[in-house]
């Protein structure tokens, strides 16, 4: 497969639907200590049934930017609120497993342990303290929802990622790619076509080292 250049410069924002833009805003203002940077108020927008709304942004730094839409006059039963589980966005039955509902997460990162315990500390003294503080692989993670049901982390590298690290992921992306292209996947599938995967390359990794 042919290499594409890259060009893009990171997030400019991702947004998200909210009923309670006071409860956001206290949450990434006022106790995050995000500032507003940015709002959009939209009257007579788009068809005749669109709502009027206000579009308001928070800086999350390096020019990076989280966004909310308030929609007048939207009621919360709009995200289906007879969902067991969920956010305003998206609501799941009783009978989805709790990882399924919460893999679904923005992630934003700070440069070191100290950073993040100072976010700890500001969450753990609000309303929406921290749920879950974990160490996984490379990083460290503080995890806890905002006031609308989003799953929100901060992290924090513990080490680099290492070049061999970015080609193994790859490798592991191709296989599970070739896995998932035929009947039953699983996990032992993806482990032995990655094995064979290696093998394959294995010939060109020595001359390159």
């Amino acid at each position: 497969m042919t290499e594409l250049d890259h060009r893009v410069r990171g997030v400019d924002h991702v947004a998200f639907p909210t009923f309670d833009p006071a409860a956001t805003v206290r949450f990434y203002r006022d106790v995050l200590g995000f500032p507003v940077v940015h709002s959009i108020c939209a009257a007579g927008w788009g068809p005749e049934n669109h709502p009027d709304f206000i579009h308001f942004f928070f800086d999350i730094g390096n020019d990076d930017r989280i966004a909310f839409f308030y929609y007048f006059g939207t009621t919360p039963e709009v995200g289906g609120a007879d969902g067991a589980k969920g956010d305003v966005y998206a609501r799941f039955g009783a009978e989805v497993p709790e990882y399924f509902v919460r893999s679904r997460h923005l992630a934003i990162h700070v440069e070191n342990e100290e950073d993040l315990l100072e976010y700890r500390r500001r969450l753990d003294a609000s309303d929406w303290p921290v749920e879950m503080q974990i160490q996984h692989e490379t990083i460290e993670s503080i995890y806890t929802h905002d006031p609308n049901g989003y799953m929100f982390e901060i992290t924090r590298a513990m080490r680099p990622v290492t070049p061999q690290e970015d080609l193994d992921a790859n490798l592991t992306i191709e296989a599970l790619l070739d896995v998932v292209g035929e009947p039953e996947p699983t996990f032992g599938k993806l482990f032995a076509r990655k094995a064979e995967l290696i093998v394959q390359h294995a010939a060109g990794w020595e001359p390159a080292r």
